[in-house]
Parts: C-alpha cells; sequence; structure tokens
C-alpha cells in the first residue's frame, strides 16, 4: 500500500528532519506545553465531570462520561516519554469516555531526562495499582511510548495477581531499537530514526536495556497477561515489531493501510481516526 493522501500533505506540512538536531534541556521544558499538532485534534467534548487530582502520589486527569459506578480506563499518553501530557491528550480522552461510557484516568507521568526510567514505569504503575484495588473492572490503554508503558503495567498487574480486563494498544515500542528495516526506511513515515533514539537514549538513562520493564518485548513469559488489541499504521517504523509483540500476545491485531504513527491522536489530520477509535472503544466495551 502506498501513503495516503493525506499522510502526504502530513509529511509535507511536518517534515521529518534531515539532520535531526537534539533539543537542549532548556528548549525540551519550553516547548512541552506547546503542542504543535493542536489543530488536528479532537474538540474537548463537555463531559459530566473533568478533574485534575493525585491518585498515589502522580497527577492524573479523570474524565468522567456520567455519574455512577463505571468500569475505567487507565490511559497513558505518548511523546516518547520525554514529551506530551495529560493535557495534550485530554481530547482524546473525552472522546474515549464518551465512546466507552468509562471512567478515563490519565497518568501525568514524570519524564524523561529529568526523571529517565524507571521513574515512568513507577508512576504508571502506582496509578493501575490503586485503580485495580478500588474498581472491579479495570484496563489500560496507551499510544506509543504510553503504550510501552501501559503493557509494561499489564505485565505487572499479572505478577501482583490483579485482573486487567485488556491492555489496547496503538503503536506499542516494546523492542526499544532503531536498527530496523521500518527505520531504515526514511522518507516514508514521520518518525526520524536520529530523534526516536535520542528519545530512547533520554529515557533508558543507565539502564539496563534488557529490563523487560524497559523493553517489553523481551518479557520471557508473556502467559496469564490481560487480554490484548494492538493497532497500528501502515507506514510507522514501530509496525513490524508491533505486529511481533501482538502475536506473541495472542492479540487482536488491526493495521491502518495508508497511515502514520501518530494518526490515532489526530481526526483533524488522518480521518481514519474515528474508524481506529470506535474499533479501540468497541473492543474495550467489549473487555468490561
Amino acid at each position: 500500500m502506498t501513503l495516503h493522501d493525506r499522510a502526504r500533505v502530513y509529511l509535507d506540512r511536518f517534515p521529518p528532519a534531515v539532520d535531526y538536531v537534539p533539543p537542549t534541556l532548556a528548549e525540551i521544558q519550553e516547548s512541552r506545553p506547546v503542542d504543535g499538532d493542536a489543530e488536528g485534534r479532537s474538540p474537548r467534548i463537555p463531559l459530566h465531570e473533568v478533574a485534575d487530582t493525585v491518585i498515589a502520589g502522580v497527577p492524573v486527569r479523570i474524565f468522567r462520561p456520567a455519574p455512577g459506578d463505571l468500569p475505567v480506563v487507565v490511559y497513558v499518553h505518548g511523546g516518547g516519554f520525554v514529551f506530551g501530557s495529560a493535557d495534550v491528550d485530554d481530547p482524546m480522552c473525552r472522546d474515549l469516555a464518551v465512546q466507552t461510557g468509562a471512567l478515563v484516568v490519565s497518568v501525568d507521568y514524570r519524564l524523561a531526562p529529568e526523571h529517565p526510567f524507571p521513574a515512568a514505569v513507577d508512576d504508571c504503575w502506582a496509578v493501575v495499582e490503586a485503580v485495580l484495588r478500588e474498581h472491579p473492572t479495570v484496563a489500560v490503554m496507551g499510544e506509543s511510548a504510553g503504550a510501552n508503558l501501559a503493557t509494561v503495567c499489564a505485565a505487572l498487574a499479572r505478577d501482583a495477581g490483579l485482573r486487567l480486563t485488556h491492555q489496547m494498544l496503538v503503536y506499542p515500542c516494546t523492542e526499544m531499537r532503531t536498527d530496523t528495516q521500518g527505520f531504515a526506511d526514511e522518507g516514508h513515515h514521520n518518525l526520524e530514526t536520529a530523534r526516536v533514539a535520542w528519545l530512547f537514549d533520554q529515557y533508558a538513562g543507565a539502564a539496563d536495556r534488557t529490563d523487560p520493564r524497559f523493553a517489553p518485548a523481551l518479557l520471557p513469559d508473556k502467559t496469564g497477561l490481560a487480554p490484548a488489541t494492538v493497532i497500528t499504521a501502515e507506514h510507522d517504523p514501530l509496525t513490524a515489531e508491533c505486529e511481533r509483540y501482538a502475536a506473541e500476545l495472542g492479540a487482536e491485531y488491526r493495521c491502518f493501510a495508508g497511515s502514520l504513527h501518530g494518526f490515532f491522536g489526530l481526526p483533524g489530520f488522518f480521518p481514519e481516526a474515528a474508524e481506529a477509535r470506535r474499533y479501540a472503544a468497541d473492543r474495550l466495551r467489549a473487555s468490561f
């Protein structure tokens, strides 16, 4: 398949850097509040309640579509472990809450390089564990780096004897490497190899990169994990590893043809995001 015309337009509008120059820490911190893709996000749908609070010492934003006892989706944002926030993904989480009928808990975990691995894991797991001990019906969901953290939490939940109904993984980075054909095919996607390698380095710090909490594809025993769905974009350097990981999990797998990494959160740029979100919501609702 070839790139959809809208994906080509996106690449023309936001071209990957030919010679990637990593930002300084000051530049990282200055750019975090700025969402360069803001115009492509969903509208901020009014909900019964949206509140910023703290769970297990970790900042979260809670999206409640209706009063009463609801199933819960703990959502983990992407951004390469360095960028992203609950506020950036606020529009998508509102849509998710409406479509699933679930209470969505979006985790504002600590970011690298100030807080390298395992800070993000510790934050996300603290929230997931606390929610699991308070609610009977809980799923986890994440995009990209957030999907890495979500599936790590699924393994930690299994090991703690706690039950998740589902893990919804949208183009997860599970192998944490860039020496693959997908990254070699630059010009056909929107993730420069040098930028992704730099992001992984910021997150890793001095970590052992064979730790399955860092690279969940290296988890030696994947039995007993929560049922999973893996969503990918055809023109994403992570797609091959996503497919491998889905097969190892025995997950439901769906790849959206002609699209790019990040499409799920950008329905204003990628109309197929609406179909992907309906699919994800259907899978989550079926797990409750």
